[in-house]
C-alpha cells in the first residue's frame, strides 16, 4: 500500500459569510489568498480567493478572484487601500 506524508495547510479563513460570486483571471505574479487584485490601490477588481503560485517556468496562471460577497477586513494579509475598498463596490468589508 503506498502511502503519501501528511500535508498540512494554513490558511486563515477570510470569509464572512457563504455566499460570494468568483470569476476566473489570469495571475502574473504570485499571490496570497486575501490579497487584492491586481494592485490593492483604485484599479482592484476584487480579492484573492486561494493562493496561486506563478514562476518563470510555468507562466501566468488562473486564480479565482472574489468579486461580490463578505470579508472580515482584519484577516486579510494586507490591509486594503481605501482606494481599494472603494472600487470593490460588490464586496463588503466588516
Amino acid at each position: 500500500m503506498f502511502v503519501k506524508p501528511k500535508k498540512t495547510v494554513e490558511q486563515i479563513n477570510f470569509l464572512a459569510s457563504a455566499r460570494y460570486q468568483n470569476f476566473t483571471y489570469q495571475a502574473d505574479k504570485t499571490y496570497k489568498a486575501g490579497e487584492v487584485y491586481p494592485a490593492n490601490d483604485a484599479t482592484a477588481v476584487g480579492i484573492v480567493f486561494n493562493d496561486v503560485v506563478v514562476d518563470g517556468d510555468t507562466g501566468s496562471q488562473p486564480v479565482a478572484i472574489m468579486v461580490e460577497g463578505y470579508v472580515l477586513k482584519d484577516r486579510l494579509p494586507v490591509a486594503p487601500a481605501d482606494e481599494a475598498i472603494e472600487a470593490l463596490k460588490e464586496i463588503k468589508f466588516r
